[in-house]
């Protein structure tokens, strides 16, 4: 594609996200400045519509992107924009007390509201459940019970496997993990560990490396379920609302908490802003939607996904840097819930 086919194109596609409707050559002529003729626009038009990123839903309408052209445009075409300083500091300030208040509800409230359609939110249970009490109890050689007590008071019983340790090895470090447990999550517990691994006495270091061990291979064993949060189903009514078939759709897949879950779970693996469009969405889901997404992390490793869900017609130059920022600042948030300033031991 040419340097003017990718101008029209862009052109064509960012003009109809804000507008929704069906996109003229005049329309482009007298917006979007460019320096050949309405009668030029219209022949690439043409030719864009000839290789499928183009449609014309009249023959006497304008024409509309098809979802090949929302995926060249996020691909290679679109110029992301800059988070404006209210915007930047109003995420900010959401997570500035990151001990306080049921966080991912609000995340998904103040994405929602910026981006003026639902946001979704998935987090592993074990992640995000604190911690009463955590003891490893030898079975036989080389395993031992992880026995982890949640602020809830639930239990979770996880077999591991290791090399051989000494009973006054064990004994010692539930003596150190007994004052620093209480409060943290699995992975905040590691981060507090793996700091005594760097600052602490010999025999604190050996401990700590022992406690990351073990630690690392009960969360291996986690409980991998996740819990959904969305909020702000009530935009897409507002934002589909000429299309009712569309917003039905829209609010069936917000339903599919499985399928979207899978959909998501995919996302927590990955290192960046993820964008599923169209038939990419429609095997998993149901239906044909758009998912931006990106993971967040808490003590190094994934701990959940959160990103927005609509129709094709999204700001994506806006929304796609958004839901990175979002998700880069929950995760050094969980990194500061996670690993309170305490005394050593």
């Amino acid at each position: 594609m040419n340097q003017r086919a990718r101008s029209v194109l862009y052109a064509v596609v960012s003009e109809f996200i804000a507008t929704g409707q069906p996109v003229s050559s005049r329309t482009l002529s007298r917006k979007h400045g460019f320096d050949f003729s309405t009668a030029t626009i219209r022949n690439v038009m043409a030719d864009l519509e000839d290789q499928g990123y183009l449609a014309q839903p009249h023959t006497s309408s304008g024409r509309i992107p098809t979802e090949a052209a929302f995926r060249l445009f996020i691909d290679a075409l679109m110029r992301v924009r800059d988070l404006s300083q209210e915007e930047a500091q109003r995420i900010q300030e959401l997570f500035a007390e990151a001990k306080s208040g049921d966080w991912l509800s609000e995340a998904g409230r103040l994405l929602s509201d910026l981006t003026g359609t639902a946001a979704i939110l998935v987090r592993s249970r074990a992640e995000s459940r604190t911690l009463l009490k955590i003891q490893f109890v030898p079975t036989r050689p080389g395993e031992l019970l992880s026995v982890v007590v949640f602020s809830d008071g639930t239990v979770e019983n996880r077999f591991i496997q290791t090399d051989q340790t000494q009973s006054v090895d064990l004994v010692q470090l539930h003596n150190l993990l007994d004052g620093v447990v209480e409060g943290r999550t699995l992975s905040g517990l590691r981060e507090h560990l793996a700091s005594q691994v760097s600052q602490g006495r010999d025999r604190l270091r050996e401990l700590g490396a022992l406690g990351v061990a073990l630690i690392d291979a009960s969360l291996a064993g986690s409980d991998r379920r996740l819990d959904v949060v969305i909020e702000g189903r009530a935009k897409l009514l507002d934002r589909e609302g000429e299309d009712s078939g569309r917003s039905r759709e829209l609010l069936a897949v917000l339903e599919s908490r499985e399928q979207l879950v899978a959909l998501l779970d995919r996302i927590m693996g990955s290192q960046r802003v993820q964008v599923f469009l169209g038939e990419e969405t429609r095997s998993t889901v149901g239906y044909p939607v758009t998912l931006i997404a990106a993971p967040f992390g808490e003590g190094g490793r994934p701990a959940g996904a959160i990103g927005v869900i609509g129709g094709a017609r999204m700001d994506y130059p806006f929304v796609v840097p958004l839901v990175g920022a979002t998700a880069d600042v929950m995760t050094e948030a969980a990194r500061r819930r996670s690993s309170p300033d305490t005394e050593e031991p």
